[in-house]
């Protein structure tokens, strides 16, 4: 049997630690990477900018004639004749459509015979009271005699009254057969044809008045408010609707209209189903491009503020309607505050308190973030439309 030495059972006796080294050290680093705590998440932050800024507001709008006129006969007859162009402009008076007027011209003649009729009667009646007011007086003839004349000569008088407001009535109804204009516009697509019967409940066609043309728009509640506040929010009061706000209109082709419009009228309550109160602007349109039913977006500049703290929209989260921000200390902690807003410009909101300029504001990472907690932040770049 080979006898081992003693020099290399302690050569073998040193090296079983050393081979058990790499092990113990290969199993101790998971346990100290979890305890090394995670990297603070990465946000974009802007810094809160302080200038004056015009307060304005857009609203999509409805175009509207200032006047819509439903055409509709007033008397029923067969449709004869159609005397305007479809969609040309028609003044006020313009004979539209004509109704068959024989059975009104039978009807005028026999009202104009009825009073021809009672106008005899009447003159027989004031004859028999002329001959017999001085036999009455001299008792040649009984005092009552004299009494029924006076009594016919009355209803005689009441009967011509009669006759000649049937006339009246006759001739209307003869003229009515000509249906007319009722106010200057631009006439619309016939909605009747000729041969057709037509009457009181029949719209033969419209009649709108285009210039100016009517704007109508839904403005907010909050939006209300700022029309008659100051620039400065406080409740001081100013006319509503402001017809010195001048307004610009803006097509759905994204075009500038070129006249500048202004605000005419207010509904006299908000619709407490939405929210809104109907507003409506009149816009001149001497060249009749605009039409009523047209959308487009009308835009108001309503007051400039002095000093108003700009964020960016997206550094503002709302939450069951309180609305708050992300401010980021010099030592790169997070304090969530909740502040006010006020108006919107642009992709900017006014800030009205809850943070001071030249603080910076978490702009894209909010979800990221808990208040008191570190972040690393870089520059917030603002995204490019395309």
């Amino acid at each position: 049997m080979k006898t081992i030495s003693k020099t290399t059972r302690r050569a073998t006796w040193l090296a079983a630690p050393l081979a058990l080294l790499p092990v113990l050290g290969s199993s101790c680093r998971p346990a100290e990477a979890a305890a090394r705590p995670p990297p603070p998440p990465t946000v974009e932050v802007v810094e809160i900018v302080q200038r004056d800024v015009p307060v304005g507001a857009e609203w999509v709008a409805t175009l509207d004639g200032a006047v819509n006129a439903k055409i509709q006969p007033q008397v029923t007859g067969y449709l004869v004749k159609q005397d305007y162009r479809e969609g040309s402009f028609v003044k006020k008076g313009d004979v539209l459509f004509e109704i068959d007027p024989r059975t009104f011209e039978t009807a005028l003649a026999q009202a104009r015979a009825q009073r021809a009729q009672s106008e005899a009667q009447l003159a027989k009646a004031n004859r028999d009271v002329a001959r017999d007011t001085p036999l009455a007086a001299a008792h040649a003839i009984a005092q009552s005699q004299l009494d029924g004349d006076i009594a016919t000569q009355r209803a005689d008088a009441a009967a011509l009254e009669a006759a000649t407001a049937a006339v009246r009535a006759a001739q209307l109804n003869l003229e009515f057969t000509r249906v007319r204009a009722l106010t200057d516009g631009i006439a619309g697509i016939a909605q009747a044809q000729l041969g057709n019967l037509v009457g009181p409940t029949t719209q033969l066609t419209s009649v709108a008045r285009v210039d100016p043309i009517k704007a109508n728009v839904s403005i907010s509640e909050r939006e209300y408010l700022q029309f008659v506040r100051d620039a400065d929010g406080k409740q001081a009061r100013r006319p509503f609707p402001d017809g010195n706000i001048p307004l610009q209109l803006v097509l759905v082709d994204g075009s500038v209209y070129p006249y500048q419009g202004t605000f005419v009228a207010a509904d006299d309550q908000v619709d407490s189903a939405t929210g809104t109160l109907r507003v409506a602007a009149e816009f001149p349109n001497p060249e009749s491009v605009l039409r009523p039913g047209q959308f487009a977006r009308v835009r108001a500049t309503l007051a400039t503020r002095r000093g108003a703290l700009l964020v960016p929209q997206r550094a503002v989260n709302e939450m069951q309607g309180a609305y708050q921000v992300a401010v980021v200390g010099s030592d790169d902690k997070v304090a969530v505050r909740t502040v006010h807003v006020g108006a919107r410009v642009g992709a900017m909101w006014v800030i009205e308190d809850g943070v001071s300029a030249g603080e910076k504001v978490v702009a894209e990472g909010f979800q990221k973030v808990r208040d008191g907690a570190k972040v690393a932040t870089v520059a917030f770049q603002q995204p490019v439309k395309g």
